[in-house]
């Protein structure tokens, strides 16, 4: 191995510390999201981000901190665009509508973001070590419908009848569906079409329901 390659694949200088730890976070969670918290390895992110595994080791102790470290990174990344792109709509088809958008914008950016999501809440049920009541990406997401589903009670935005918890509660699944489809299933295109669809169903232009005709 040259001088060259060492240095490249060495221990990281301090000048750029911090674009070496977002290459590993970058690299690990990919191979989360390819291999599962059980299959993952040092060396493997390693070889992703082409670093040695004491390269890694110098940044993150041991896996389960790396693993938290990806998970708070990822959340904050797709969180905190969703939330961006929602502020100023005053309506609740609005703010999921470009809560929405703003994440899957998010995921295009940030490589495998929302496939490693989507499969850290399952992590978190697989594993003890991972086990964590408060569970960042779904309350956040909670908190976020929580207010907007509150939010539009006040303003007379829902029916009477309506039940708030249900409702955050439905959305949040709507929320991981497209967070697994983003991730797993569709391409950028196709995920791009399904949004447009949903957005037209969330504002009631979708379709139009009409009681059956009488026989």
């Amino acid at each position: 191995m040259t001088q060259a390659l060492r240095r490249t694949r060495g221990r990281p200088r301090a000048a750029n510390g911090a674009e070496t730890r977002e290459r590993i976070i970058h690299a690990a969670r990919q191979v989360f999201s390819e291999l599962g918290y059980d299959a993952s390895t040092f060396q493997a992110i390693a070889e992703r981000a082409n670093l040695t595994r004491p390269a890694i080791n110098h940044y993150f102790a041991n896996k389960k901190d790396l693993y938290g470290q990806v998970l708070a990174s990822t959340n904050s990344a797709l969180f905190d665009a969703g939330v961006q792109a929602a502020d100023g709509e005053s309506t609740l088809a609005g703010k999921l509508s470009a809560f929405m958008t703003g994440m899957m914008a998010a995921h295009r950016e940030f490589d495998s973001a929302a496939a490693f999501l989507v499969t850290s809440m399952l992590e978190a049920y697989r594993h003890p070590e991972l086990k964590n009541d408060d569970y960042a990406p779904r309350d956040d997401v909670r908190a976020f419908l929580s207010s907007a589903v509150s939010d539009a009670a006040e303003s007379g935005q829902l029916a009477e009848d309506a039940d708030a918890a249900a409702l955050v509660e439905m959305l949040l699944v709507l929320m991981f569906g497209m967070g697994f489809y983003a991730g797993f299933v569709g391409t950028d295109t196709e995920v791009a079409a399904v949004m447009d669809k949903l957005q037209k169903l969330l504002s009631n232009h979708l379709w139009t329901l009409r009681e059956p005709a009488a026989s």
